[in-house]
């Protein structure tokens, strides 16, 4: 987009010109959208966050100096709402049943109803599912998930990479599986409401 075009675009918008903040929208959905899928946090849908962006241009255009392209400006706030909403997510971390693929959410009815063993078509989608559940934890506490469960490590050698004490890997363990189980638990509930 032409700076001087944009510059016109901007005042007419600014001057609550319907169809110009139209055009505004038009030129610059593509880098919106293409900066959110670059940016995106895993529970917000695209389009949502499309529009939370359009919302804070507009909100924000009489800020608009001119001195920088609008593309470079409407960047900042696309990337800039992209991480706000990464670090929401990551501060309330949560997995619902509606962001399980299908074979989770059997997987998740199976665990619920049976103790039998998951058949081998389920098995994948446990793998992602735990995938979920790791996602949720702490650093250190999925490392030491990942040691001791996924890859079989023992507690000493797992002391020897990290340099953890035997009782403080045990312990990062234990809470890491409670927390597990707690949100297995919820997403459970949930299916069942």
């Amino acid at each position: 987009m032409d700076d001087s075009d944009a510059s016109a675009l901007v005042k007419a918008a600014l001057q609550h010109d319907d169809e110009a903040a139209r055009a505004l929208v038009r030129q610059l959905y593509p880098l919106v959208a293409k900066l959110v899928r670059a940016h995106r946090p895993r529970r917000t849908a695209e389009e949502d966050l499309c529009q939370m962006i359009f919302i804070k241009v507009f909100q924000k255009l009489s800020q608009f100096s001119g001195k920088v392209p609008l593309e470079h400006w409407v960047a900042r706030i696309a990337v800039n709402t992209c991480l706000n909403q990464i670090e929401s997510e990551r501060i309330r971390p949560e997995v619902r049943h509606a962001d399980l693929s299908e074979e989770e959410q059997a997987v998740v009815e199976n665990l619920a109803s049976s103790s039998e063993e998951l058949a081998p078509d389920q098995r994948f989608a446990s793998r992602q599912l735990v995938e979920h559940l790791l996602a949720a934890l702490k650093p250190v506490e999925r490392l030491a998930i990942d040691l001791l469960y996924l890859q079989g490590r023992s507690v000493e050698e797992i002391r020897k990479i990290t340099g953890w004490s035997a009782a403080l890997i045990k312990v990062r363990a234990f809470r890491a599986r409670q927390k597990m189980k707690d949100r297995l638990a919820k997403i459970s509930v949930r299916e069942k409401l």
